[in-house]
């Protein structure tokens, strides 16, 4: 029986009649267990954050004032315990003392030669850094001062040395320009079938303008700039585009009614090839609704759903990976599992889409040869071998077909047969 059919009974209940049945112990303890209470809130009063401890009837009202004042008198009345030894205040071994650093003397002032003050009194910043560097004293100039000074074929040279170094000059990265991208623009053109608009990027947009959206944006207090309506509104057109084939919505705070919208998106779109919604507030049930719709859609080769704003867990990660291993058409997708078993099995997925995909990229009926059996490759070797054909098709036996073969058609023989009279007219024509 479910859950709602058990609610059913209870519906029709008398609360008051069952409350009236019930002992004054039993309503006490009811009481109990309904009573809320906050035992870790400090501002409460002791009384309010715990149950009654005794049964007992209180002799007064609680007055906080009033406990503090006895508590205090009942400590000042007890007296101190006396110490088993008794202190006599006597002292043992040295108090340690820090020894003082001598005091250097105060130097006398150093006279020099009148030729010799007059010249110092008189030398500027260069010239003093160029006795400093014969002197041997670097303490007075930067090292790159004194290598300079050093490697140079004259000390004092006209200039001297500046005392002014130029700092390393770093190479200067421009800041990232502003998406320009015109949201309003963009959606019509997207539902008028635009053929030149190929690519629609929506990440991290900054627009200017301030439009109807923009003040309820402002006015619920959310930073970002494309609505979910409108993010809807764009999953929604591209269900009947044929000429979008990458759309990325990085970092526009896009949430699982724009992840459900995307997964009917692709179930119905037939053109995309790229989806990158990385770096939003999508949870787990948004991105397994994404990756189910992968099952609809055979011409999506790369999705990226990573760094999200909460983690999937390992329950949707394993799901993920069983819908991956499900999936012939992916060749990329972007996440970072963070559990070594479903990351292993996504990652074996993607690597025999991609040899598949592979090879559909080869010519002749090589790729006829994929749903071919053990014994079917046996004899199809001997054939080639007898022609004299040393080029073998690198496929393995037994793995999964590539769409419309001839070999589930026609059968292995018939495949075989047109490999054989392939194999010597290759023979005939080398």
């Amino acid at each position: 029986m479910s859950y709602r059919k058990e609610l059913e009974k209870y519906r029709d209940l008398d609360e008051d009649k069952i409350l009236g049945a019930l002992t004054e112990e039993e309503l006490r303890a009811l009481e109990d267990e309904l009573e809320e209470l906050d035992p870790d809130n400090a501002l409460l009063p002791a009384g309010l954050r715990q149950r009654d401890q005794t049964k007992k009837t209180p002799t007064g009202p609680f007055r906080r004032e009033e406990l503090m004042a006895h508590l205090e008198k009942q400590a000042n009345d007890v007296k101190d315990r006396e110490d088993l030894v008794p202190f006599t205040g006597e002292k043992r071994g040295k108090a340690w003392v820090p020894k003082q650093k001598p005091i250097d003397p105060v130097l006398e002032s150093v006279t020099l030669e009148p030729e010799l003050e007059e010249a110092l009194a008189n030398a500027s910043d260069a010239e003093l850094c160029d006795i400093a560097a014969i002197l041997g004293m670097h303490t007075l100039m930067s090292n790159q001062q004194y290598y300079e000074a050093l490697g140079s074929s004259t000390i004092v040279n006209k200039e001297g040395l500046n005392s002014v170094i130029k700092p390393t000059q770093y190479k200067p990265v421009p800041d990232e320009e502003p998406n320009s991208t015109d949201v309003e623009e963009t959606l019509e053109r997207i539902k008028n079938n635009d053929p030149e608009l190929d690519e629609v990027n929506l990440n991290n947009i900054k627009e200017s303008e301030w439009s109807w959206w923009h003040i309820i944006i402002f006015l619920d207090l959310f930073p970002q700039n494309i609505p979910i309506p409108t993010l809807k509104a764009y999953a929604k057109a591209l269900k009947t585009n044929t000429y979008v084939h990458k759309f990325s919505i990085v970092g526009t705070r896009s949430n699982d009614p724009v992840a459900l919208a995307l997964a009917d998106m692709l179930k119905a779109n037939s053109v995309l090839k790229s989806l990158n919604v990385e770096s939003n507030f999508i949870s787990g049930s948004g991105i397994l609704a994404l990756v189910e719709a992968l099952q609809h859609n055979t011409s999506l080769i790369e999705l990226r759903i990573d760094n999200q704003s909460q983690p999937l867990g390992n329950k949707v990660e394993m799901e993920i990976a069983n819908m991956l291993e499900k999936n012939t058409s992916l060749l990329k997708f972007g996440y970072h599992f963070t559990q070594q078993g479903p990351r292993l099995r996504a990652a074996n997925a993607m690597m025999n889409n991609n040899d598949l995909a592979r090879l559909h990229r080869s010519d002749g009926l090589w790729h006829n040869f994929s749903t071919l059996h053990l014994e079917d490759w046996k004899h199809l070797l001997e054939i080639f071998t007898r022609a004299g054909v040393s080029n073998l098709p690198h496929v393995r036996a037994g793995s999964r077909p590539l769409g419309s073969l001839q070999a589930r058609s026609t059968g292995p023989e018939e495949v075989m047969r047109q490999a054989a009279a392939e194999a010597r007219l290759a023979v005939a024509v080398g």
